[in-house]
Order: C-alpha cells, then sequence, then structure tokens
C-alpha cells in the first residue's frame, strides 16, 4: 500500500445511502492507498468530520437526508483543503455546473468509469502528498464552541453547557462531580456569572488545602480571644459570601467532624464564630466540586449522607477527556493560540503526527494536562508548527518511562519513542528552557512542571552546569 510523505494513507471519505457502492469503493481505493471511510448518510457524514479529516471525498449527490452539495459546503468549511468529487446515476449539465460552481473537483456518473475514477484519486493522492503536513489552528473554530471558558462540540459538553444555563438563575445548591482536571472550577464560575449573584463576590475554598484544627476559623471566623493567637476578630468565608457564591473546592476532602457545621450553613443559613455564642445568619449560594464518588464515601462512613442530599440537590457531571476525544483539536486551537499570544510567537499549527499524538494519549489528568502539555511544547517550539516531537516532549511519562529514582511527578519529561534519545532529548529540553528564563532554576522548574529539587536532580543526572 502507498502511502503519502508523512507516512500515513490518505484518507478517503465516501458518502452514498448503497452500502454496496460503499464497499466497492472501499476495495478499489484500498488498493490505490486510500484509508476509506464509509457514512450512509450526508448528516453522518458531516457529524463525522469532528474527528475525521478526509483528503478526499466521494459524495452521493441526492440522498433522503441532506444532499451532498450541503454536505460539500460542511466539509469546505470544516477544512478548505480537502478535495470533493460529487456522484450520481442522474447526472445533467446543471447539475455538474452547479457542483463545480460549489467547488467540486469533479463529477461523477453511475455506473462508474473506474478508469477516469483511479485518475481521479491518484491525482488527489499526489497532491496531498506534495502538501504540507500541518493543520493549521482555526481559533475562531473554536471560539464557536467556547462557553465561560469550558471548551466542547461534544454531546455531553453542549448538555452540560444546557444545563448550566438552566440551573445557573435558581441555584442555591450545586454539586458538581468530575476527575480532577475536567474543568469544574470554571463551570463554578459559569453558574455564578449566569446566575442573579453574578455582582456579588464569588469566594472559592480549597476543602483539601486548609488545615482542619484552622477550618472551622476560616469557615466561619472566630472572636477576639477564641483561641491561643487570636489576637482580633476575623470574619469567615461564608460571611464574605454573603449574597453571593460560595464555591467548595474538593469537598470530598472535608473532615467529618466539619460536615455537621457545613451542613448547617448551608441548609439554614447559619454560621457561629469559633468563640462567640450568637450564631449569624448568612445568604449563600453554595456550590461545592468533588473528584469523588460521595455515594461511595456516604456508604463508607467518610462523608455524611445528609450533606450530600443537600449538595446535591442538582448535579452536573463532567465528562473525562479521554471520553470526548472530537473535542481535542477545538481545546488545542483554543490553547495554542493563547500561548503563541502569550510568548509573542507566530505558531499557527500542529503537524497530522502531533495531532495523532494528542488524540492517542490517556489523559489522565483530562483538559488541564492537554493545556500543560501544549503550554510546555509552545515554550520549547521555535517553529511556526508544533511538531510530534515537540509535543511528545512536554508529556508526562508513564511510571515506568522515567528513569527507575524519580516518581512520574518528579519526571515530567518525556522522550521520543526511540529510547536512544531519552538523555539527550530531556538534557536539549531543560537546557532550552533553562536559556529562555535566563537561568532561574525556580523558573525553568515552574515551566517543566516539576519541583525545584526534582529540576537540581535532573541537572546532577544529566550532567548539565548550574
Amino acid at each position: 500500500m502507498e502511502t503519502n510523505a508523512s507516512g500515513a494513507s490518505p484518507t478517503l471519505l465516501v458518502v452514498d445511502d448503497d452500502p454496496e457502492v460503499l464497499a466497492i469503493i472501499d476495495r478499489f481505493a484500498g488498493q490505490l492507498g486510500f484509508t476509506v471511510v464509509g457514512e450512509r448518510s450526508g448528516r453522518a457524514a458531516v457529524a463525522s468530520l469532528a474527528f475525521t479529516r478526509p483528503d478526499v471525498a466521494l459524495i452521493e449527490l441526492r440522498m433522503p437526508d441532506i444532499d451532498g452539495l450541503a454536505v460539500l459546503r460542511e466539509m469546505q468549511a470544516a477544512d478548505s483543503r480537502s478535495e470533493v468529487v460529487l456522484m450520481t446515476e442522474h447526472a445533467t449539465v446543471d447539475t455538474a455546473i452547479d457542483a463545480i460552481k460549489a467547488g467540486a473537483l469533479d463529477y461523477l456518473t453511475k455506473p462508474f468509469d473506474f478508469d477516469r475514477l483511479r485518475e481521479l484519486l491518484i491525482t488527489v493522492r499526489k497532491r496531498v502528498e506534495r502538501r504540507e503536513t500541518f493543520l493549521r489552528i482555526d481559533a475562531g473554530l473554536a471560539k464557536q464552541f467556547e462557553f465561560h471558558g469550558l471548551i466542547g462540540r461534544t454531546p455531553a459538553m453542549q448538555e452540560l453547557f444546557d444545563s448550566v444555563r438552566r440551573f445557573a438563575p435558581h441555584a442555591r445548591t450545586v454539586l458538581i462531580s468530575g476527575e480532577t482536571g475536567t474543568g469544574k472550577e470554571l463551570v463554578a464560575r459559569a453558574l455564578h456569572k449566569l446566575g442573579p449573584r453574578r455582582n456579588r463576590p464569588l469566594v472559592t475554598v480549597n476543602c483539601s488545602a486548609v488545615v482542619e484544627t484552622l477550618f472551622e476559623s476560616e469557615l466561619f471566623g472566630h472572636v477576639r480571644g477564641a483561641f491561643t493567637g487570636a489576637s482580633e476578630a476575623k470574619t469567615g468565608l461564608f460571611e464574605h459570601a454573603h449574597e453571593g457564591t460560595m464555591f467548595l473546592d474538593e469537598v470530598g476532602e472535608l473532615p467529618l467532624s466539619m460536615q455537621a457545621k457545613l451542613l448547617r450553613a448551608v441548609e439554614l443559613g447559619e454560621v457561629q464564630r469559633v468563640g462567640a455564642v450568637q450564631t449569624r445568619t448568612v445568604d449563600v449560594c453554595a456550590i461545592a466540586a468533588t473528584n469523588r464518588d460521595l455515594t461511595v464515601e456516604s456508604a463508607a462512613g467518610r462523608f455524611r449522607s445528609d450533606l450530600y442530599y443537600r449538595l446535591s440537590i442538582l448535579e452536573l457531571r463532567l465528562s473525562p477527556l479521554r471520553d470526548r476525544r472530537e473535542d481535542i483539536p477545538y481545546l488545542t486551537a483554543a490553547f495554542v493560540k493563547e500561548f503563541a499570544e502569550q510568548l509573542g510567537r507566530p505558531i499557527n499549527g500542529i503537524t497530522v503526527a502531533a495531532e495523532r499524538l494528542l488524540q492517542r494519549a490517556p489523559w489522565p489528568g483530562n483538559v488541564r494536562e492537554l493545556r500543560n502539555v501544549l503550554q510546555r511544547a509552545c515554550i520549547l517550539s521555535d517553529n511556526k508548527i508544533l511538531t510530534e516531537r515537540e509535543i511528545a516532549n512536554s508529556m508526562s511519562p508513564a511510571p515506568s518511562e522515567g528513569p527507575a529514582s524519580l516518581s512520574p511527578e518528579e519526571s515530567p519529561l518525556r522522550a521520543a519513542d526511540d529510547p536512544a534519545l531519552l538523555s539527550t532529548v530531556q538534557r536539549d529540553q531543560i537546557t532550552r528552557v533553562l536559556r529562555l528564563v535566563g537561568g532561574n532554576k525556580a523558573a525553568a522548574a515552574k515551566q517543566l512542571g516539576m519541583s525545584r529539587r526534582s529540576l537540581y536532580r535532573w541537572l546532577d543526572r544529566l550532567d548539565i552546569q548550574h
């Protein structure tokens, strides 16, 4: 089988409601080196454009749902480089003229003249082989699917956006669940911005980051002399959020001893400062987020069921990135544009091989991980196009890929697939970042996504002078 210059077979999209036609063209085009994708309706073909970028398409003009000209227009909007050949059993001069005017490469009649079809496909294949093998970043297209900082074209994300719009005007308590890095805080901010409290404070507290002994004081405040060191009264975060929104991030980490008091604050709007006798009334919309399954936590006795039921009156669940891979190109477009502007670099595309690498990655850290990878790749790139090597070098390794003495968290650098390149690639990556930040170790560690201590261990391991 012949392939294009990038090593990948050109892709042919065939759209016809006749399965026999699909089978015939699949066999014929496969012998010419094409990867064939078949769709039996115009709507299915349009939907497939979210994750398939065909080099050429053979499209039946007359189909029961939407016609071939409509599919042609959608393909041109998605990727102007795709060639389209329309086909039909009912050819007329007028329809042929319409097809060419609409941008079709050619027009075929059925039954096929296979010599003519072979000539067309070989012509397209040669064009693909000469074509620069990269995908331009279409940030404008990504913007169409942006919702208050969240980006998603998939049905799951569009349904989430609709739910946020419906919940926001009426929400008093909302539970947002999803894996780390899926965008729970962005959803909370969207609920606040779209709700009636948008002009009041949005107060965020990370339940996993506050010391347990100080948690009650942080949330509810304290009076002067309540405990050693309480030299003056302090207003708690719930009072700061009065008439606004309180965002309780990682609420599943909240100690059991605090959960009853949180329930009282959320349910009755009452808070009691540490050391005080009287309670205070607050009016707060409580939005909680967690990466834990609180039904499991409740059954295990680690989370109060009454608090769970109160928080989950309205619940939103975010899908992990691995379950919505069709959104990766749009997220990539938005992030690359953002970092290119920050860095003042003309990065405007990503190679096809790099995009395939992004699509295959497991993304345990979800959108946050994808964003970090693209940020590192943009920092490391000296080109207008992000390459597969730059993306691979910016990815965190699986536990077995890094040096044996370092944990995955300490080893965010990933070499190319050839193990012999490991030291060279990582040395190049670290020295380039150090050069960009003027030798500042703290700044370099931050850009590389590791601790400063880990960076020094890498410098020693790779024998880089510091």
